[in-house]
């Protein structure tokens, strides 16, 4: 099994989120779309969207540091443990806030509007699902971890590092505490249901979303 999670399951999770997102582009564009709800309700969504998506930056900034960047480099920067940690705690804490804030007001927004609740698919409710324990045990974490005792750069970080290169290490995950690796099997299943949601819509700005027409009934050249 732990060959399997930490082995496995990661290539299984970008598997479907590379080929299932190319498939559906390719062959089902008109389906590529945010499904927007604004023409729905517009007050709510003012709020909510903005805290959402800029908790969501800030958490993925904080992420590509704390798991990309080899501990070694920050230590050439002149960056030591204590003031990594310091930052990464106390800025994650204030991204982790605002990011839940507006996923929960989206949450009720959704959930609370009956034209919203059954305009909502049901792959779209399993998102929803994982992405809240995405969400919750990555805060989690984060605030059990305030004194510092787990160090994720030398467990978490090399063994996704080594995913990206082919050559993975499963045994990096055998002493990460409970919490993270819910994280990390949280964002693998989000991963995984990717192409078949609305989440698809974050890919879309480099691929001329932002200048298509509202509603698309046909190709244009």
């Amino acid at each position: 099994m732990k060959q399997f999670l930490w082995g496995a399951l990661p290539y299984i999770a970008f598997t479907f989120f590379i080929v299932g997102t190319l498939v559906r582009f390719f062959y089902f564009e008109r389906n590529w779309t945010t499904k927007s709800s604004e023409f729905l309700e517009k007050k709510q969504l003012a709020i909510a969207n903005p805290l959402f998506h800029f908790g969501l930056a800030c958490v993925i900034g904080g992420h590509v540091v704390g798991v990309l960047v080899p501990k070694a480099w920050t230590a050439m920067m002149g960056i030591d443990d204590h003031m990594y940690h310091e930052g990464a705690l106390y800025m994650g804490a204030v991204a982790g806030v605002i990011f839940i804030v507006g996923f929960l007001l989206l949450m009720k927004r959704r959930f609370t509007i009956a034209a919203l609740k059954v305009n909502t698919s049901t792959m779209d409710k399993w998102l929803y699902l994982f992405l809240t324990l995405a969400i919750l045990s990555g805060m989690t974490g984060t605030l059990l971890n305030h004194t510092g005792f787990f160090d994720y750069r030398v467990s978490i970080g090399p063994w996704f590092r080594e995913l990206l290169i082919f050559n993975p290490i499963p045994e990096l995950m055998e002493n990460v505490p409970l919490v993270f690796k819910i994280h990390m099997i949280a964002w693998m299943i989000v991963a995984i249901i990717f192409p078949f949601t609305r989440l698809v819509h974050c890919l879309s700005v480099p691929l001329n979303y932002l200048t298509r027409p509202f509603i698309v009934y046909r190709k244009r050249d």
